[in-house]
């Protein structure tokens, strides 16, 4: 009964990690399968009709039970990491910069480059094509990072 019980064991962690883990493969689905049908085999052979039906009905169960309580959100929240992380690589530029501001390039921005702007430098992405180092830009915008300009029109 021991191997029995063991075969069940084995094909429901086989059969949560096809679900979970290596979805796709079919590999943990036929390795839970090949457990199962061992483990009924083996119950019919060696304890008979009534233990054979018994078996089957608890792989029934606990494949269902096992199948549920792996595709379930809450199961795998409990499980994840819930540790935020509130730190950034550098200040975004809007904190600090508004749009209508006025600085220089400080390279070529083609059409990423640096810009300097009231005495800080900023990665930076003209609209227009091209903008040649000292030219004088404003602010039109913000990306993520990256301050947006475009040629002074002053």
């Amino acid at each position: 009964m021991f191997f029995v019980i063991l075969l069940i064991i084995l094909g429901v962690l086989f059969l949560v990690a096809e679900l979970v883990l290596i979805t796709g493969s079919a590999i943990g689905g036929i390795l839970s399968l090949v457990c199962y049908g061992s483990a009924i085999y083996m119950a019919f052979r060696d304890y008979g009709m009534v233990v054979g039906l018994v078996v089957v009905g608890v792989v029934i169960v606990v494949s269902l039970v096992s199948t549920v309580l792996s595709l379930r959100a809450k199961t795998w929240q409990r499980l994840s990491l819930k540790q935020e992380i509130g730190s950034s690589s550098m200040n975004k530029p809007d904190s600090k910069l508004k749009i209508g501001d006025r600085g220089v390039t400080v390279s070529r921005l083609s059409p990423m480059g640096r810009v300097e702007i009231g005495g800080e430098n900023y990665e930076a992405k003209s609209v227009d094509a091209y903008i040649d180092p000292k030219c004088e830009i404003e602010v039109v915008g913000f990306e993520n990072f990256t301050v947006i300009v475009r040629k002074s029109t002053k």
